[in-house]
């Protein structure tokens, strides 16, 4: 049998963003439910097919039918409409743990919301400067959201 041993040095990622949405604090927070379930999509405009089930201990994960998916993390806390976090694989399959933070707080007519995403193990060097864009992305979905919500009260 050949074995290679090829070694891989265990990396870690921190992405923190702050930003006011203009929309009132409940309203964000079911935006943010709704970019991590059903209104999930991919920076190219593809649906993720994601669910995430509100409640601790709930799973959150994409459902590609047939009892086929990939399972992404626990929801870890949650007190709508202040806070959620999420812990798991996500979007990694190999050896890593990572840890996202949703804290809203009420600012004027808008929400606060501050963004932690942190990450540890064997990350490829792709994925590390992939994610910035990725949550970027996740981020601008969740105000875009709102404002439909917002719209539609």
């Amino acid at each position: 049998m050949n074995t290679t041993n090829v070694e891989q040095a265990v990396e870690t990622f921190e992405f923190i963003r702050d930003e006011v949405i203009d929309a009132p604090i409940e309203i964000v927070f079911a935006a943010v439910l709704d970019e991590l379930g059903p209104e999930g999509q991919m920076p190219d405009g593809t649906a993720m097919s994601m669910k995430v089930e509100p409640w601790p201990g709930g799973r959150w994960l994409r459902d590609l039918g047939n009892n086929t998916g990939h399972f992404w993390g626990h929801v870890q806390v949650i007190k709508p409409p202040t806070l959620l976090e999420l812990s798991g694989p996500m979007f990694m399959s190999y050896p890593a743990a990572n840890h996202v933070q949703y804290r809203l707080s009420a600012e004027g007519k808008g929400t606060r919301l501050k963004f932690v995403h942190k990450s540890i193990g064997l990350i490829p060097k792709e994925h590390l400067e992939g994610m910035q864009m990725g949550w970027n992305y996740k981020l601008k979905r969740i105000s875009e959201l709102a404002a439909r919500r917002q719209k539609a009260r």
